[in-house]
């Protein structure tokens, strides 16, 4: 080659690697944190699902303030601390990470003050008491983390009344006012069945037992089931989250039913619990704080839902819409900052968020960082499942179907 040709290529090069890049080799990594081996692994993949769908969509449009997105993920297997920490570090070791969403990482969201520390932009949206308790005595050095569950004092107090808006409108018959709770030994589920033990004990309900099981898999229900049978207690309250486990205490209750209202914290919200238990379900009764809201009032869910079952061929759970609307959050605020490692800017942009999500109405407590939870922002849901479907019964405004007397129980 010609020296001339030489100096003029080098000249080139030079001037190509001065300009910046196309906007369609501009990357803004998204990872997510999601249990994907292990007895959650349903949530988990519902978890990369749902931000795929929404990232696959977003690029197709042609990105967000010339960046396509792309998602990474970082496995939490069974949620212990050392399993998150592991999924964090790889994450965080790629330099081009701009944020970090998640359904839930671990059970007491220890991962929330290293987000803090890297000024990392984090939106989770389950464990939001842990997220509260942790961001609320100083929210200033929580910049960055936001939840997209609201409080969930409600899991510990809406059950109570109601239960007795029902016995008064003669939906519901109870024989007794004895309520018997367990729980497997997690933050999440423990701190419900707590509360809920103290609901119904202020409420003057008799409190026949109140069992811890260790967290896991766990195959036999039937010591605790014993008990009920010798009590008998109008109501039956499980709160462990995980719907292999739900489905055994369905299954195992059923053996030998007792005239009982059962109730099942979250499990009953995943596809695959009704996979599990098939028609057997009918009747079970859950709630769901932050859950998509599949409403008329609310089209955006049905909006979502569609778009998932299209893509994947199935119905979603919580999670999957769950991590579609995190990552349409992100993209909102990336699309106001225009430079996703601006990662304060971006974690403000996502504090002053207003929209209507598949849970309701968006917005976040200052003061918490949790979404706001209402009838007119984040609403409270109780379900019944009824013929492989989840009938929604409250509250009234937004139901589509009625509460009837389980199929077990003494009509």
């Amino acid at each position: 080659m010609k020296r001339s040709s030489l100096w003029t290529s080098l000249v080139v090069a030079a001037l190509a690697a001065a300009v910046p890049a196309h906007s369609a080799d501009r990357i803004a990594r998204i990872g997510v944190l999601a249990p994907l081996t292990g007895n959650s692994a349903a949530d988990g993949n519902e978890m990369i699902e749902g931000a795929r769908l929404a990232v696959d969509e977003i690029n197709a449009a042609g990105g967000v303030a010339g960046y396509k997105l792309q998602v990474v993920v970082g496995d939490t297997q069974n949620q212990s601390a050392d399993a998150v920490t592991s999924a964090i570090e790889r994450l965080a070791g790629d330099r081009d990470l701009n944020v970090i969403l998640t359904g839930y990482a671990s059970g007491s969201n220890f991962e929330i003050e290293n987000m803090a520390e890297q000024e990392m932009p984090y939106l989770i949206w389950a464990n939001s008491a842990q997220t509260r308790d942790i961001i609320a005595p100083h929210p200033d050095k929580f910049p960055t983390v936001w939840s997209m569950a609201p409080s969930l004092d409600e899991y510990n107090t809406a059950m109570v009344p109601v239960v007795k808006g029902l016995l008064a409108d003669g939906r519901l018959k109870l024989p007794n006012t004895k309520v018997a709770l367990i729980s497997s030994d997690n933050p999440y589920s423990k701190t419900i069945m707590n509360g809920l033990k103290k609901s119904f004990e202020v409420a003057g309900w008799t409190v026949t037992s109140a069992d811890l099981l260790p967290f896991g898999e766990i195959d036999n229900w039937r010591t605790f089931l014993a008990k009920v049978r010798l009590d008998n207690p109008a109501v039956i309250i499980n709160t462990d989250y995980q719907p292999g486990n739900a489905g055994k205490f369905l299954t195992q209750f059923l053996e030998q039913p007792t005239d009982s209202l059962v109730f099942i914290q979250y499990a009953p919200s995943v596809p695959e619990f009704l996979k599990l238990t098939g028609r057997q379900a009918t009747g079970v009764v859950y709630n769901l704080l932050g859950g998509t809201l599949n409403t008329p009032a609310n089209p955006r869910a049905a909006e979502v839902i569609r778009k998932y079952q299209d893509k994947y061929g199935r119905e979603p759970g919580t999670y999957g819409p769950a991590l579609y609307e995190e990552v349409m959050v992100y993209a909102d605020a990336l699309a106001k900052v225009g430079d996703p490692t601006r990662r304060l800017a971006i974690g403000k942009a996502i504090g002053d968020t207003r929209k209507q999500i598949v849970s309701g109405k968006l917005s976040f407590d200052p003061k918490t960082h949790l979404a706001e939870q209402g009838d007119n922002s984040i609403p409270i849901q109780f379900f019944q499942i009824w013929d492989g479907k989840r009938v929604l019964f409250y509250p009234r405004q937004y139901a589509d179907g009625e509460f009837r007397m389980p199929p077990w129980m003494r009509q």
